[in-house]
């Protein structure tokens, strides 16, 4: 620890000693918030160069870690490495395997990461899957493209290099990138007799092409580092499916069979990576008392339930998206903020009471296409999921991090669905995200720094995290 880091360590030292021993009168407790705001500005400096920043240096290139690269676990409604907490700040790339397939585009994959690792962003979701399409990894039932599987194995690699964590969805519900449609195609060519895309869920030959994807995925030895992905702590978790809906059955009995059946499968190949299901967080027929919190009527019929899925065996955490512009209303408005506030708040609290489990909020954004958007807006809609997860990480409760939907770099617009953030080109975004990742990083390292009086889980910071620039 070089005597920079030394004089924000005892700054921090004097600020938790000050929350912690003083009872606060009106005058303290702006004494308290002058003496955090210096602790933010020291930070600040330190971070990039400490734990903020591991895995790359100022001018980001890759930098050895002494640290040990372990498994993300959780512990009650936290996640937590080495018995340490990790609060999530990150991201969504989802194309970052049809980029690494071509050596044209490979770049941006270690650009995304490095702009990404450069605001502290510390987790990445992208697509462990491509059914049947274009640069397919799957290019019919269980017939893989070797090539393709060396592009995961590249951001995998690459991700580590640069400390960031990925979650692997393994399956689309939509037909994206192949998905549930194109394995009930292949089931149709092969002679099935199905009806409906949600055959899917129930048919025993499409479920058996599921677990042998699932399977080959899990037991893929990467080429780059020779580390198994079942064995990989870069895997910070693997996901069911992206959106799972199963809009034939609105008692949601279909889907939650196949979740148990699924969670039970991966944690049989995998015991030691975490799994979610990838819900967008719609409450169902099993909790009758909460479907008002939902966007809209149609969301509790869709097949899904909050509650009822994520108390399925082998379910580590929740999973939870935000979508008001596609759920309220295209139009930029004040009741989107007031939902999506309402909306994180709702499952933080099912989270901690019903499922003693972290929640993340793994997709989240405004589209710039909607009418009334303005960059203005997007950084309020973000400051709001930040500043709610915020709330509930001081208290030490469910709410565990959140994932932008989503970070592109520079050169990639042709690829952009409306949401997308280039950093580069953001600078009051940035400087938001910049600064959640420092506040989460005071949370991260509040045990990995060995205090005299010990780590107080509760211990409240809120001045300085709540405390801008």
């Amino acid at each position: 620890m070089d005597a920079h880091c030394r004089k924000s360590f005892f700054l921090l030292a004097i600020v938790v000693v000050f929350i912690s021993c003083s009872s606060f009168t009106v005058n303290a407790a702006i004494k308290a918030e002058q003496l955090e705001s210096v602790l933010i500005e020291e930070m600040e400096d330190v971070l990039p160069h400490s734990s903020f920043s591991d895995g790359i240096d100022e001018v980001g290139e890759i930098i050895e870690v002494d640290e040990p690269w372990q498994m993300v676990q959780k512990k009650g409604n936290q996640f937590v490495v080495n018995d340490q907490p990790f609060y999530v700040s990150g991201f969504n790339t989802y194309w970052l395997m049809v980029f690494a397939a071509d050596n044209s585009t490979r770049g941006k994959v270690s650009e995304v990461f490095k702009e990404a690792s450069s605001v502290g962003l510390r987790v990445c979701r992208t697509w462990a899957f491509n059914d049947g399409q274009w640069r397919a990894l799957q290019k019919s039932q269980s017939v893989y493209d070797e090539e393709v599987f060396k592009a995961l194995d590249f951001v995998v690699s690459e991700a580590r290099k640069y400390k960031i964590r990925l979650i692997l969805s393994l399956v689309n519900n939509w037909d994206a990138y192949g998905g549930k449609p194109q394995y009930v195609k292949w089931g149709k060519e092969a002679g099935l007799n199905l009806t409906s895309d949600d055959d899917f869920f129930s048919h025993p030959t499409l479920k058996s092409y599921y677990k042998a994807h699932v399977k080959t995925v899990l037991n893929r030895v990467n080429t780059f580092s020779n580390i198994t992905y079942k064995d990989d702590p870069t895997i910070f978790a693997w996901e069911l499916m992206n959106e799972p809906r199963c809009t034939s059955d609105p008692t949601g009995d279909k889907l939650q069979a196949w979740i148990e059946e699924m969670a039970v499968y991966v944690k049989s190949i995998d015991p030691k990576h975490l799994l979610e299901i990838g819900l967008e967080g719609f409450y169902g027929p099993s909790t009758p008392n909460k479907v008002q919190v939902n966007p809209n009527t149609y969301a509790q019929q869709v097949g899904t339930d909050f509650i009822r899925n994520h108390q399925v065996l082998g379910v580590d955490f929740a999973s939870v998206h935000i979508y008001a512009d596609s759920w309220i209303s295209p139009s930029i408005t004040g009741v989107h903020l007031q939902f999506t506030q309402s909306w994180m708040e709702a499952h933080i609290e099912d989270a901690e009471k019903y499922l003693g489990m972290p929640v993340i909020f793994a997709e989240f954004g405004v589209s710039a296409k909607d009418p009334g958007y303005n960059s203005t807006f997007r950084d309020t809609l973000i400051t709001t999921v930040y500043n709610t997860i915020l709330n509930s990480t001081t208290k030490g409760g469910s709410g565990a991090g959140s994932l932008l939907w989503q970070i592109f770099p520079k050169g990639t617009d042709y690829m952009d669905d409306g949401y997308a953030i280039t950093l580069s080109q953001s600078p009051s975004t940035a400087k938001i995200i910049s600064m959640h990742s420092k506040r989460l990083s005071i949370f991260n390292s509040r045990c990995a720094w060995k205090c005299r009086w010990g780590c107080r889980k509760k211990m409240q910071l809120e001045t300085s995290l709540y405390h801008d620039e």
